[in-house]
């Protein structure tokens, strides 16, 4: 069964907090996604994309607002949809603007979960803005040379993190990882066994 909904995401945080485009219907109940069968065999489409809410179908029932949403668990506002306004008109077309509003909603969380994470030294990010561009101007006049940059970067991480990664096991509960970095749990236990090169699912 092939699925799709276009998500957002942020470098830093993944799919920590992957965001989409939320539906509800009029008695304010999110809808299942909308199956299409294409007729060949077992090969069936589903979807959550909000567009497909129109009320064309008769299994889809039609959207009456739209909301950012996101896989923390956050939820945006709602943006009513004026079906008279609407009529006729492709939804993807007509409800372009709440979806856009949606997206700035999303934006805002994401900034919310930024402030709240561990703030670096201002000499940290200086210097790595400062690397990023030197590498960059690098791969413009020599690209094998700032491969081996890279790899050079990626290791010297490797082994800086090791370490941080070892000593935030005694500094901080998994709970408070997971705020510091902007992840979700799961997902901060997981950065940190990759960095500290322990097994996530030792006893």
């Amino acid at each position: 069964m092939a699925y799709d909904r276009e998500t957002w995401t942020t470098e830093e945080f993944g799919t920590s907090h992957e965001g989409w485009v939320g539906v509800l219907v009029a008695d304010g109940t999110v809808p299942p996604p909308a199956v299409f069968d294409t007729g060949s065999g077992s090969d069936v489409h589903q979807t959550s994309h909000w567009s497909v809410y129109d009320g064309h179908f008769a299994h889809i029932p039609r959207a009456a607002a739209l909301r950012g949403m996101c896989s923390c668990g956050w939820s945006g506002p709602e943006h009513r949809l004026d079906w008279e306004a609407i009529g006729e008109r492709d939804l993807e077309d007509a409800g372009g603007e709440q979806a856009d509003e949606c997206c700035d909603d999303w934006d805002g969380h994401t900034a919310t979960v930024e402030a709240a994470t561990i703030p670096l030294p201002e000499a940290i990010t200086a210097l790595l803005d400062q690397l990023e561009a030197e590498v960059g101007k690098l791969a413009a006049s020599s690209p094998l040379a700032a491969v081996r940059a890279v790899r050079r970067i990626e290791s010297a991480a490797g082994a800086a993190g090791y370490w941080a990664a070892r000593a935030t096991q005694d500094d901080a509960t998994p709970e408070q990882a997971a705020v510091a970095l902007g992840l979700s749990e799961a997902a901060a236990r997981r950065e940190l066994a990759r960095l500290g090169r322990w097994n996530l699912y030792r006893p």
